[in-house]
This record gives structure tokens, sequence and C-alpha cells, in this order.
């Protein structure tokens, strides 16, 4: 058994196969997800997981470089954006539009139950050296 407290065994496959710049996002339970792109659902209810709480414990295992959000966010949802910006430096905010075509290159979407507007987080991985 893993002495991390981390248990989702997809997400530590995903984390653990990263290399530099590959993404993952973390989405709200409305988030469009490409066909292609895999799919880590942590939805139960509305609201369960939030995006808060996945989003941290992701960032204990994951190195994380810059992230993208949608620039909506900070009109729509200033707690979301309040969090973005406690937790990174280096932010990159696009069109929503845009978001969505970005995720299609991610190495996986986790889904969560959060259901607030424009709560989504793609995360660059950086290296640990």
């Amino acid at each position: 058994m893993r002495k991390s407290n981390f248990l989702n065994s997809e997400i530590t496959k995903v984390l653990a196969d990263l290399g530099h710049t590959d993404t993952v996002v973390i989405a709200d339970c409305g988030l469009p997800i490409p066909e292609h792109v895999k799919k880590i659902d942590l939805s139960l209810t509305l609201g369960i997981p939030d995006i808060e709480t996945v989003l941290k414990a992701v960032l204990k295992e994951m190195e994380v470089e810059s992230v993208t959000v949608a620039k909506e966010a900070d009109a729509q949802n200033q707690a979301f954006s309040h969090l973005v910006n406690e937790q990174f430096d280096s932010i990159e905010k696009v069109s929503h539009e845009k978001f969505k075509q970005q995720t299609s290159s991610a190495r996986a979407v986790i889904r969560t139950g959060e259901h607030t507007p424009y709560a989504n987080i793609i995360l660059h991985a950086g290296v640990i050296f």
C-alpha cells in the first residue's frame, strides 16, 4: 500500500505518467470532456466533491509549473478566481471557448461535483529538479 494518503489509483497513475508541460484538467460537473481524453469522474452529487478539495489534494502530488483558467471566472466566479490567484503565480487566462479547446490535449480530466460557473483549471506539469 502507498505511503501517501492520496488514494485514487486512476489519478495516481495519470500523475505518475506526466512529463514536463503535460496537462491535467480539474473540472466542474458541466465542462464538456472530449471523447478521446481520459475522464476520471469523482462527482457524487452537486458540490461533492468541490473543486477546491480536489485541487488541493492533487497539488500535494503534482508539480505544477503554470495553470490556465477561463477569464470569465474573474467576473462570474470570484471565489474560484481568488482560490487560483492565491495558489499560483503563473496564470494564463483565456476565453472559455479557448479553454474548452485546450482540454482536448489533456492527459486526463478530473470531473468534480463543483457546480459554480467557470470553475475549471488546466494544470501544466512542471519538473521537480
